[in-house]
């Protein structure tokens, strides 16, 4: 058996930058139509930007805060075959200011059955993603995700209701929590995700509010693991400079990490906003805040052929006897289905 059924990883997930306008604005190299697009304006404290073709464009909700979903003709307004189209809001075109934007495709929008609460959906078995928008139900229930194996992580915001984003992921279990937009720790609460782990068929959504209120617009983002191209798991700090290495099996593109068992950030890294390692450009899944680059006091992160390593010894990433979950994606597979090697940066 091949090793990745995905050799070149940017057909599924891409990060591109630009320049904003200030007027209308095609971003364009994406290399397929997005179905998820989340754009951060890097030199201005904005808050992120998220959308998904289930809500529609113009359609915003924002990771950093707990607020509902805003409507804005001038925000991203088209999705296009290559890219997104976007107008002149500030948070995501501001003149002149660089701009990030991380791209999901998925594509998926029928066949699939099953489950208690039927939802609309996009999903990709193949890269393992799926994008679910439905009602809530105010009581437990299923969602058929048609990924084709079991998700690691699940990301959800009920999204026309001020409540936190809540995130399962499988290292924490179901019985526990996180919240995307702050710094807490692991919580618990069983009506979350009804103490119940995800299936290869179906993931469960619990009574509570915050994922499932009754008669409120509810999403979720599912990603399961696939070889060479996303990983989601955990690793602990060492607290030194000669940092924990994670192994991926591949190099990665983007990495998102957080401290599950203290208070800290989310933070934030690509290989598109830093070329060469110590990639060390930090955003903030949880914060407004501009740009940082730590690179005159610390050295974050090497991205490698299997993984990457951590650099300093920091408690946002690196803290000793810590522990921390992670989701990231490839840039290349560590080896390709022709049994191909990929180097480091």
């Amino acid at each position: 058996m091949a090793y990745t059924a995905i050799n070149d990883p940017t057909i599924y997930m891409n990060t591109v930058l630009y320049t904003g306008t200030g007027s209308s604005n095609a971003v364009t190299g994406v290399g397929f139509q997005p179905d998820f697009t989340w754009i951060k304006n890097r030199e201005t404290g904005y808050s992120h930007q998220l959308y998904d073709v289930l809500r529609g464009t113009t359609e915003r909700i924002f990771s950093n805060v707990t607020n509902v979903e805003e409507t804005d003709a001038q925000a991203l307004n088209a999705f296009g075959a290559d890219g997104f189209t976007v107008g002149t809001n500030v948070g995501v075109n501001e003149n002149t200011k660089g701009q990030v934007s991380w791209n999901w495709k998925a594509g998926t929008s029928s066949g699939l059955t099953g489950g208690t609460i039927t939802p609309s959906y996009s999903y990709n078995a193949t890269s393992g993603f799926g994008i679910y928008q439905w009602t809530g139900t105010g009581a437990a229930g299923t969602i058929t995700h048609g990924l084709g194996s079991t998700p690691k992580m699940i990301i959800v915001k009920v999204y026309n209701y001020d409540e936190n984003w809540i995130v399962y992921d499988s290292t924490n279990g179901a019985t526990n929590f996180l919240r995307f937009n702050d710094t807490h720790a692991t919580g618990t609460n069983s009506t979350m995700f009804d103490d119940t782990e995800p299936t290869s068929t179906v993931f469960t959504i619990g009574s509570h509010d915050a994922v499932n209120k009754s008669t409120y617009n509810c999403i979720a983002y599912v990603f399961a693991d696939v070889a060479g191209y996303s990983k989601f798991g955990s690793y602990t700090g060492n607290g030194r400079t000669d940092g924990t290495f994670v192994y991926t099996g591949f190099r990665p593109a983007w990495v998102v990490y957080k401290p599950s068992s203290a208070v800290d950030n989310w933070e934030m890294l690509d290989n598109k906003r830093d070329i060469f390692n110590p990639n060390d450009t930090l955003l903030y899944v949880n914060l407004l805040n501009t740009e940082s680059d730590p690179s005159s006091t610390n050295d974050r992160v090497d991205f490698l052929s299997n993984g990457f390593k951590f650099r300093d010894g920091g408690g946002a990433s690196n803290g000793s006897g810590t522990t921390y979950i992670y989701m990231a994606f490839a840039e290349a597979p560590f080896v390709n289905s022709e049994g191909v090697p990929c180097n480091a940066k």
